[in-house]
């Protein structure tokens, strides 16, 4: 194989980002996997230059140069920007690759603007690509192995393409890791409820631990698992195992059903100070949090309860919630939530509107078939600035009423004055105020505002909403564009827009044609 000179991107932000919520954390953000195919490709004995873009840098002039070729790596939001990348790339010559969760979740919407998309990637995927390596004239190709990946690289061989990263955050640095694939749970609007769990290797994890402590006084790791501590037993001897109790400050996501007391005493000793754990609805999803016969006031008073019981022993947790699911109607979901606010001040709530992502679980083909799912540009798909699948049961400015109420009331005066009293420790006070003040809490609200204005003011707004109409209302486009800035002009023609129901044509297609296969088949044996 010959020598290749290989650029890969990861793409944190979707466009220029000053703000200083993103200047002291973007750089935290960064994933895992493009720095692992970084090291795959080393390992190849290829020539690698890799960047996490995080919207502070300018980045055309750190876009590596001379390639072959180029891996990008984005999650959905930052979809359109990949798009004008790669066609900036395929300009100058170079093969280019997508992969992350948007590869995985618009395959068919990819292969248009991309060389090579991939699905689930091992080694030996991108070993096939490299070998074979060559512009595609028309559409690209999809390649996926088997199932994820059964272990990767770790921190020590990541390293090089790690630190330049962690050296564009200020104050706070988190080094990512990941010690488990796929998640026991499926929830039907995520894309891990469909990959097999399975654990990667817990001597890598306290060999990394241990380097760490080597460039950090206490490193602070960030798990990137779906759901951390499946196998707890094995993943806490691992952290015990490499250096003596809270050497390090952990942050990690589980579900409630893991975080009973005697885990959480195991935890704090291991150094854990951040929990997001899933709650999600009152109604449903209840297997998460040991709920599963519960529901409403009850379910409220039982979490509320036990992540009350985490902060006696975790400083820091975001509880999770999905607003718009099928199971909510009328005003009870949203006022459970506010009580829980009152019942839990401490607690950072993370809400999230229902979205579906292509083909990241297969409820969002039940939804593709009652024709549910809208047209939303990507650059909006994150889970709050657009929620593109309408209400059941909720008109939309009701809806927006509602989440408009239910934020205000999370992010008022009382809230945060609340939530600072509640808060155990400074960095736990600051991270929430921040937050709050952030896109995540005022600009979120000032957001809502604006869509709820023009839903009701902008009658060709209405109908791009209510599925009426397919013109994108030229907020939206202008909002891309701003953002965007310099690279809406690469954008390749078409990228704006994508079918919403592509998931479900493929699907009925394949159908189709294993009908017809087996027909066939019961022909040939009735011939015979």
């Amino acid at each position: 194989m010959a020598k290749l000179k290989i650029g890969v991107i990861d793409l944190v932000s979707k466009g220029p980002n000053n703000t200083l919520w993103a200047r002291i954390m973007h750089a935290n953000l960064a994933s895992i996997m493009p720095t692992v195919v970084a090291s795959w490709c080393e390992q190849e004995g290829h020539d690698v230059r890799m960047i996490c873009y995080t919207g502070s840098e300018e980045l055309n002039n750190d876009l590596p140069q001379d390639v072959d070729v180029v891996f990008i790596c984005s999650f959905t939001q930052a979809a359109l920007l990949a798009y004008a990348l790669s066609n900036y790339f395929r300009k100058k010559g170079a093969v280019t690759v997508l992969g992350g969760p948007h590869a995985r979740c618009y395959p068919d919407d990819s292969i248009k603007y991309f060389d090579y998309v991939l699905g689930f990637t091992d080694r030996s995927t991108i070993v096939e690509v490299l070998r074979n390596v060559a512009p595609q004239q028309k559409e690209g190709i999809f390649l996926s192995a088997a199932k994820q990946p059964l272990q990767l690289p770790g921190v020590v061989q990541r390293w090089k393409f790690i630190e330049p990263t962690l050296k564009k955050a200020p104050f706070l640095k988190i080094v990512p890791m990941i010690g488990s694939m796929g998640c026991p749970y499926t929830c039907s609007f995520c894309i891990d409820s469909v990959v097999p769990y399975q654990a990667l290797d817990f001597e890598t994890i306290q060999n990394d631990l241990r380097f760490l402590l080597t460039k950090f006084k206490k490193p602070v790791v960030v798990w990137h698992d779906p759901n951390f501590g499946v196998r707890f037993e094995e993943n806490m001897n691992a952290i015990a195992s490499a250096a003596p109790a809270k050497s390090f400050r952990f942050i990690a996501e589980s579900s409630l059903s893991i975080l009973n007391e005697k885990h959480l005493v195991e935890m704090q000793k291991n150094g854990f100070e951040a929990m997001l754990p899933g709650i999600e609805s009152w109604y449903e999803l209840g297997n998460k949090s040991r709920t599963a016969h519960m529901g409403g006031e009850e379910k409220l008073q039982r979490v509320s309860k036990h992540i009350n019981q985490i902060f006696n022993y975790i400083p820091y947790v975001q509880t999770n919630f999905v607003l718009g699911l099928d199971s909510d109607e009328g005003d009870e979901p949203f006022e459970l939530t506010k009580k829980f606010v009152d019942l839990t001040p401490a607690a950072f709530p993370g809400y999230s509107l229902l979205s579906a992502f292509g083909e990241a679980a297969p409820q969002n083909l039940e939804y593709q078939k009652t024709n549910r799912v809208l047209p939303f540009p990507f650059h909006f798909l994150n889970n709050h600035l657009a929620m593109n699948v309408k209400p059941k049961n909720y008109e939309w400015i009701e809806f927006y009423d509602k989440v408009i109420s239910l934020t205000s009331y999370s992010f008022s005066k009382k809230a945060l004055y609340r939530r600072f009293k509640a808060t155990p420790n400074f960095t736990s006070r600051w991270m929430n105020f921040m937050r709050a003040i952030s896109s995540e809490g005022y600009g979120r609200l000032k957001f809502y505002h604006q869509v709820r204005k023009n839903l009701v003011e902008d009658k060709n707004f209405r109908k791009y909403f209510e599925g009426e109409s397919v013109k994108l209302p030229e907020f939206y486009t202008n909002i891309i564009k701003s953002t965007l800035g310099k690279w809406w002009e690469w954008l390749p023609n078409g990228a704006v827009e994508h079918n919403p129901n592509a998931y479900l044509e493929k699907h009925l297609k394949r159908n189709s044609a294993a009908t017809v296969g087996s027909n066939a088949g019961r022909s040939s044996l009735r011939s015979t």
